[in-house]
């Protein structure tokens, strides 16, 4: 997941520092007055200009502010952190409601495009109040604040997140499992009526700039009309659907070989806390239960990376060194100074995985607990790919420096992530040999398939969960029933033990409580391969999709980093079409790299009870 701006840049909220008035209050930042004089071309390039100089500025403290939250999580810091955003947002909307005077004028494309991205990039808009304005960034930072101190206490002995999801990952025992998910998703009962309140908050601050809910913001910012998004959404979902379904049942059944009929039911949803990962977003944790052919294929990459002495660093080295190889540059000396790698024994950090770009030049950081283990390494090659990303648009003006929309961000990581095959895995000396026979391939695919397939249908419910939230198509009274309605009819999963509305466990799941967009995830899972064909393609390679590395490429780096470099200056259709030569999103490239496994599991599942 990647950091920088995220009032503009429509991601996390970012807070920063300020000093305060009487009363404890933040002074109010300058307004962005628009110009005075007609509302033509001239003025508009004005009004951007200065706009562009004043959220730099106020980027960078919020971004500072908001790692040392992230890093340091005290009462203290949620306060500074909430009263800095406060700044920030009101800059923002004022600056929303200046724009407005230019709505329908003529103007340059490029400015044009800055008061669009201005409009519509935020993942929060603020009520034009100063004091429901404050109430809203002190509720995002408590929030937050809540799910990074989160911990489960049993007996004298508490756990946080990072214990119970290795014991989620680890166990094979259904009580320990159970134990795990339920301690976890209790830590998010306190959250539910401060989020019910944020809804009310965030809906007051997009209306007052022209949007229906805060749901109907978010989906304006894909360059289509909002009433839109959700079509294409289902457009691809109804591509990749087949293939989900057939791991789907796979798994199911040879989770009932493990666990037996009573806990694993035929025609029914998969019980949460069985698929090795605390939401059951990705599966890859179980692959030594579910692994077609032990004997196969050597991919044991994990315990390589332990029996070498790796740590944290050497890993981070390994993910920049893959980068440097196709071309790009080195990470400055300040990431490696400046960045978090390891969990910190003192005091309470947000460890969940994120790429930070502090001021929108060269201050780029990484912020995560890495432990010696094959996710973490591929985590950090998606992670390094959202900075270099950063790097490429630094010299655009500020409105600019994002992805073609969020989703590009976070596909360029997972991109880069596709090419970490036996190939490159061998040249790193994790694996002996690579798998030349067909239940090598099988056994490759299907571990990568129960994280990159598995995930589909989790990356998409969450955003329709919030949508009716937002549009109060979901009231508060039945926020966890429709959190669980969602996750039966798109992932086949269900709670283990029964909820109820004292529970709130979507705020178990980070995004959440921090107010991060969620649709980005499910359209970079299908743009990452788009992007990984386009690129082979340009390389020259001839052989399947699957095998494809484009490590040590610089002609592929070529084509990336021109991408990269436009930022959000062009609608994502336009960046598409330079990546790819297409302008329409397309699953038909991960159909194309899953077609053996695809083959292989409609065989496996011929005959047995499907769908749930």
């Amino acid at each position: 997941m990647r950091v920088v701006a995220p009032c503009l840049a429509g991601l996390l909220l970012c807070c920063a520092s300020s000093s305060k008035g009487p009363g404890g209050a933040a002074p109010a930042s300058s307004s962005p007055a628009a110009p005075a004089g007609p509302a033509n071309e001239a003025s508009a390039r004005e009004f951007v200009r200065k706009t562009n100089e004043d959220l730099l500025r106020l980027s960078i403290r919020s971004n500072t502010a908001d790692w040392i939250k992230n890093t340091y999580i005290t009462d203290d810091t949620e306060r500074v952190a909430a009263a800095a955003n406060d700044e920030l947002l009101g800059y923002t909307a004022s600056a929303v409601k200046s724009a407005a005077r230019w709505n329908g004028a003529q103007l340059d494309p490029d400015t044009a495009r800055m008061l669009y991205l201005l409009r519509t990039s935020s993942s929060l808009a603020a009520p034009s109040d100063p004091a429901r304005r404050l109430e809203l960034t002190t509720l995002a930072a408590r929030l937050e604040g809540l799910y990074g101190k989160g911990k489960y206490c049993r007996v004298g002995k508490c756990r946080d997140l990072e214990d119970l999801s290795d014991l989620i990952g680890k166990s094979r025992d259904p009580k320990e499992l159970l134990e795990a998910w339920t301690g976890w998703h209790s830590i998010a009962r306190e959250m539910r009526p401060l989020y019910a309140r944020f809804v009310t908050l965030a809906n007051e601050g997009a209306r007052e700039i022209g949007f229906a809910d805060s749901g109907a913001m978010w989906r304006a910012a894909y360059d289509v009309p909002p009433e839109s998004f959700p079509v294409e959404m289902d457009r691809l979902w109804g591509q990749v659907k087949p293939l989900y379904d057939d791991l789907h049942c796979y798994v199911r059944a040879r989770l009932q070989e493990k666990y037996g009929k009573e806990l694993v039911k035929d025609d029914a949803p998969i019980p949460a806390h069985l698929l090795g990962n605390m939401w059951a977003q990705e599966w890859s944790k179980i692959y030594p239960l579910v692994e077609p052919y032990p004997d196969a294929a050597q991919i044991d990459v994990t315990a390589a990376m332990v029996q070498m002495g790796l740590t944290p660093e050497k890993m981070v080295q390994l993910g920049v060194g893959f980068f440097t190889s196709i071309g790009f540059p080195n990470l400055p000396r300040s990431f490696w100074v400046r960045s978090l790698f390891q969990k910190p024994r003192d005091r309470d950090v947000v460890c969940h995985a994120s790429a930070w770009d502090i001021d929108t030049a060269d201050d780029v950081r990484l912020k995560m607990c890495i432990k010696i283990e094959e996710e973490d390494l591929v985590t950090i090659h998606h992670e390094v790919g959202h900075i270099y990303y950063d790097l490429a648009y630094a010299q655009q003006p500020f409105l600019f420096r994002g992805g073609a929309n969020d989703a590009f961000h976070e596909a360029i990581g997972d991109t880069i992530a596709l090419s970490v095959t036996p190939t490159y895995l061998r040249r790193l000396h994790f694996i002996e040999r690579e798998p030349h026979d067909e239940h090598g391939l099988i056994d490759v695919q299907l571990k990568e398939a129960l994280d990159r397939v598995a995930f589909l249908p989790f990356g998409l419910l969450i955003d329709r969960w919030r949508w009716d939230v937002f549009s109060g198509k979901v009231p508060e009274d039945r926020y966890n029933a429709a959190w669980w309605e969602l996750r039966r009819r798109y992932q086949g999963v269900a709670p283990p033990v029964e909820r109820s509305e004292a529970d709130f466990d979507p705020g178990a799941k980070y995004h959440v409580p921090a107010n991060v967009p969620y649709s980005r995830y499910f359209l970079a899972r299908i743009l990452q391969f788009q992007f990984h064909r386009a690129l082979c393609k340009a390389m020259g390679f001839k052989g399947p999709l699957h095998a494809c590395t484009i490590d040590h490429n610089v002609v592929a780096g070529e084509r990336l980093w021109k991408m990269l470099s436009l930022g959000a200056s062009k609608p994502w259709q336009d960046a598409l079409e330079a990546m790819t030569g297409e302008r329409e999103m397309d699953a038909g490239a991960m159909l194309e790299y899953f077609a053996p496994l695809q083959k292989w599991l409609s065989e496996q599942n011929r005959g047995r009870r499907c769908g749930f």
